[in-house]
C-alpha cells in the first residue's frame, strides 16, 4: 500500500482492514476492472479509495499540480456523494489531493470555477456530471479510473442513460470499478458493456448476514402503528435513530407527530433543498437532533455516528431495501437494532422479506407503557452519574439541599425532573399475533382423492380449502397438498382423518353440486408442464385473431373480431410489408386510390328523407301550398309583391339607440 494512504489509515485508527478492503488492495488487482459486492457497513468507500490509488498515483506518494481529473466517483444521491468526498479527503489528505464535487442542488457556477482551478478526484451525481460534460466544464481526457458507488441504486433511480453517456465519454483505457451491496442482473449487463474482463469479488462474512444487527419484528394492531414507533424510540433511547418511511407524505406526517411528542427530530426526503438536507444531517452529527425520519432514497448510503436503532415505520418493498435500511446501523463493529413495525395484516409480507433477506428476527409485541417505565428506572439506576462525587463548586449547593429536604423529597424531585424530559409512552391495544411462526411438523401417511373440476372451472386453493374443510369436517392441519389440474383437482388428506372425512361426505360423495369425490389407490401423476396458452376470446367464446406484424396499421380485419357486418371501406394489407409476398430486391407497385369509387353509395346520409339532393335550397315534397281553383296553367299571374316605399330614408345619425336611448330619455 502507498505510504501516505497507510499513514492516513493509521491516523484514523485502522489497525486491520475489512475483508472487502483487503481484497481490492491486492497486488494482482491493481490494473483490473472490478465488480465488488459486499454487505452494507463493510467499508466499501475506503475500499475503492485504496483500489484506485495505484492507478492515479502510480509510483509516487503525492499528487502533482491539479489539472484535469484523474478519477471519477459517481454516487446516486447528494448526501452519499458528500459523504464519499469527506472520506476521500482524509484518506488522500497526506497525498495532497484536490477533491471537487458536482452534485445537484449546489451552485453550478461555483462547481465550474472549482473544476477550472483543477482537481485530482471528482465526486459527482450522474445528472449533474452529465450537465458539466455537455457544457464543456470538465475535461475527461485524463481520467484513468471511474468508480460507480451503489450502482444498483443508480439503476433503480433511472440513471442508466446518464451512466452510459458518462462512461462513453471517458477514455477507453480507463479502469471501471463497480461497488454495490447487491448485484442484480442489470448490474451484470452494465458490467459486460463497459468493463473489460472484470473480476468479480464477493466478500461474505464469516457469520450470518448482518451479524452485528439484531432484527426485531414488532407485531401491532392496525391502528397502533405510529404509537408503536413512539414506544420503540422510548424503549431503546438510542443516541441516534433512523425511521424509514415509503413516501414523503408519511415522512412529513411522522415528523410532525414526533415533534409534537417532544422528540428532537429532523426530516430527510427528496422534496427538501440541498441546504435543508445538509443541515438535517449536521444536526444528527452534532447531537442537536436524535431522530431522523427519512425515505429510502434520501438516506441511501449515509453514515451517521452512534446510530444504534433503525425503525421500519412501513415495510420496505423488497428484501434488498430492507437490508440497505438496516445496514445504516451496526457499522464498524458496533451493535445495532433493526425494528420492523408489522401490523397483523402484513405479517406474511414481513416473513417473506426476512426469508428472502436470509435474516432471522425475534417476533414480539411492541413495547408497552409498563415495559418502558421499567426500562427508564433501569437506565436511571445504572447511570454513571451516581459514581461521580460532587466537585468543589457543587459541594455548597449539595449540602444545602441535604439540610433543607429529606431523602424522600430529594428522590421524588429528582425522579420527576428526570421523567419531565421524556415523552410519555403510549398505551397499545393487543396485537392478536405473538411469537414467531411455528414450522409445520411431519405430515405422516396420507391418502389422495380427486375432485371433479379444475382450472377450466376456475378452481383455486383458496376456494377449495374451506370447501373441503366444511364438507368433510376437517381442519387445515388434516389437509396436505392441493394440486389443481385442467379438469380435476387432487387433494392429499391425512390417513388418520380419512374415515371421518368419508362419513361426513356421505355415500353420494358429492362435496358441492357438480363436485364429485373419488378415492385414489395411489398418488396421482401431477402435470408439471406449463399451462396451455389460450388466445383471448370475446363474450361469445370466439377467439381473437392474432395480428401479424406485417399487417397494415389501418387494417381492421384482425383488430375488430366483433364486427359482424362488413365495413363499407376497408384498407387492404400492404403486400410490401409481408416478407412472404414482397419480391426480393423490389416492391410491388400499389394501385392509386380512386376517390370516386371509394365514396359511399348513400350520399344523402344525414339529409332529410324528402330531399333527393339535399341542401338548404331543396324544397320538401308534398308540402307546397295548394294552388287556388281559379289558377290555370299557362296564365301569367300579376306580380303581387309589395312595392318599395318611395319615402326617402332617414339619414344615419349618431343619436343613441336601444338601451342607451331609453336611459337618456329617462334622464
Amino acid at each position: 500500500m502507498i505510504k501516505t494512504l497507510a499513514d492516513a489509515l493509521a491516523k484514523q485508527g485502522y489497525d486491520v482492514l475489512t475483508p472487502v478492503q483487503s481484497e481490492v488492495s491486492k497486488k494482482e488487482f491493481e490494473s483490473s476492472d472490478l465488480l465488488v459486492s459486499a454487505q452494507t457497513g463493510s467499508g466499501k468507500t475506503v475500499g475503492f479509495g485504496i483500489a484506485i490509488a495505484p492507478t492515479i498515483l502510480k509510483d509516487s506518494v503525492n499528487f502533482d499540480t491539479a489539472g484535469s481529473p484523474l478519477a471519477l466517483v459517481i454516487a446516486p444521491t447528494r448526501e452519499l456523494a458528500m459523504q464519499v468526498k469527506r472520506e476521500l479527503t482524509w484518506l488522500y489528505g497526506m497525498a495532497k489531493a484536490t477533491i471537487a464535487s458536482c452534485v445537484g442542488g449546489m451552485d453550478m457556477r461555483d462547481e465550474r470555477r472549482s473544476l477550472e482551478r483543477g482537481s485530482h478526484i471528482v465526486v459527482a451525481t450522474p445528472g449533474r456530471l452529465r450537465d458539466h460534460i455537455q457544457r464543456g466544464s470538465i475535461n475527461l481526457s485524463q481520467v484513468k479510473a471511474v468508480v460507480l458507488d451503489e450502482a444498483d441504486e443508480m439503476l433503480d433511480l433511472g440513471f442508466r442513460e446518464d451512466l452510459e453517456f458518462i462512461l462513453s465519454e471517458a477514455p477507453g483505457n480507463r479502469r471501471t470499478l463497480m461497488f454495490s451491496a447487491t448485484v442484480p442482473r442489470a448490474i451484470v449487463n452494465l458490467a459486460k458493456s463497459y468493463q473489460k474482463d472484470a473480476i468479480r469479488i464477493t466478500t461474505v462474512s464469516d457469520t450470518k448476514q448482518h451479524a452485528d444487527i439484531e432484527y426485531i419484528a414488532m407485531t401491532v394492531s392496525p391502528r397502533d402503528g405510529e404509537n408503536a414507533i413512539i414506544n420503540a424510540l422510548r424503549y431503546y433511547e438510542a443516541p441516534n435513530a433512523l425511521v424509514f418511511c415509503n413516501t414523503r407524505a408519511m415522512v412529513n406526517r411522522l415528523t410532525s407527530r414526533l415533534s409534537n411528542r417532544g422528540f428532537s427530530v429532523v426530516a430527510l426526503s427528496g422534496e427538501l433543498s440541498q441546504s435543508e438536507r445538509t443541515h438535517a444531517l449536521q444536526a444528527m452529527r452534532d447531537g442537536r437532533a436524535r431522530v431522523c425520519v427519512a425515505t429510502d432514497v434520501a438516506a441511501r448510503g449515509i453514515d451517521l455516528p452512534n446510530l444504534d436503532l433503525v425503525v421500519h415505520a412501513e415495510l420496505p418493498q423488497n428484501h434488498e431495501t430492507m437490508l440497505h435500511r438496516s445496514g445504516r446501523t451496526g457499522r464498524a463493529g458496533r451493535q445495532g437494532v433493526s425494528a420492523m413495525i408489522v401490523p397483523s395484516r402484513f405479517r406474511k409480507k414481513a416473513e417473506r422479506l426476512l426469508q428472502l433477506g436470509k435474516v432471522t428476527a425475534n417476533w414480539q409485541d411492541a413495547p408497552s407503557a409498563k415495559q418502558i417505565i421499567e426500562k427508564d428506572q433501569e437506565r436511571l439506576l445504572s447511570d454513571s452519574t451516581w459514581a461521580n462525587l460532587p466537585t468543589s463548586a457543587e459541594k455548597g449547593s449539595v449540602d444545602k439541599l441535604i439540610e433543607t429536604f429529606n431523602k424522600e423529597q430529594l428522590a421524588t424531585a429528582f425522579f420527576r425532573l428526570y421523567i419531565a424530559n421524556q415523552s410519555a409512552p403510549e398505551e397499545l391495544a393487543p396485537s392478536g399475533a405473538t411469537g414467531a411462526p411455528k414450522p409445520r411438523g411431519e405430515f405422516g401417511p396420507t391418502v389422495w382423492f380427486s375432485i371433479t373440476g379444475g382450472r377450466e372451472a376456475d378452481a383455486n386453493p383458496r376456494r377449495m380449502l374451506p370447501m373441503i374443510c366444511k364438507a368433510g369436517n376437517l381442519s387445515r392441519d388434516d389437509i396436505g397438498a392441493i394440486r389443481i389440474q385442467d379438469t380435476e383437482t387432487f387433494i392429499e388428506i391425512l390417513k388418520s382423518s380419512v374415515e371421518g372425512f368419508l362419513k361426513a361426505i356421505g355415500p353420494n360423495k358429492e362435496i358441492e353440486p357438480g363436485a364429485w369425490l373419488k378415492q385414489l389407490a395411489k398418488a396421482p401423476k401431477i402435470k408439471t408442464s406449463p399451462r396451455d396458452k389460450f388466445d383471448r376470446a370475446d363474450k361469445n367464446g370466439n377467439p381473437f385473431k392474432s395480428k401479424k406484424k406485417w399487417d397494415s396499421d389501418t387494417s381492421r380485419d384482425d383488430r375488430d373480431p366483433l364486427d359482424i357486418e362488413p365495413q363499407i371501406r376497408r384498407s387492404k394489407p400492404n403486400p410490401n410489408k409481408n416478407p412472404e409476398t414482397r419480391p426480393e430486391g423490389g416492391v410491388i407497385p400499389l394501385k392509386a386510390r380512386n376517390k370516386k369509387e371509394s365514396k359511399p353509395d348513400n350520399r344523402n346520409k344525414g339529409k332529410p328523407n324528402w330531399s333527393n339532393e339535399g341542401g338548404k335550397k331543396s324544397k320538401p315534397k308534398n308540402r307546397a301550398r295548394p294552388k287556388p281553383d281559379g289558377d290555370k296553367q299557362g296564365v301569367k299571374k300579376e306580380n303581387t309583391k309589395k312595392k318599395r316605399n318611395d319615402r326617402p330614408r332617414k339619414e344615419k345619425t349618431n343619436a343613441p339607440r336601444g338601451k342607451n336611448a331609453v336611459l337618456k330619455r329617462r334622464r
